[in-house]
């Protein structure tokens, strides 16, 4: 019967070495750096905009040729 206790796996075990492993694997991050992180979120940035402006822009184009049939 304590032959069958050893072999299981507690809870308690498999989440202390889900975390180790994680502490392991967070060491291996190679984390950029600020000014990276900077110019990469302007770009992100710029980048929506854009897309907001020329979906609005479509969208009024549309709505101008729509206008344009009559009811």
């Amino acid at each position: 019967m304590s032959n069958q206790k050893e072999n299981k796996v507690t809870l308690q075990d498999s989440l202390k070495a889900y975390f180790k492993g994680v502490k392991t694997e967070w060491g291996k991050i190679s984390w950029p750096q600020k000014p990276q992180i900077v110019s990469e979120t302007i770009i992100v940035f710029i980048v929506v905009v854009f897309f907001t402006l020329f979906t609005y822009i479509i969208d009024l184009v549309f709505k101008g040729i729509l206008g344009l049939i009559p009811q």
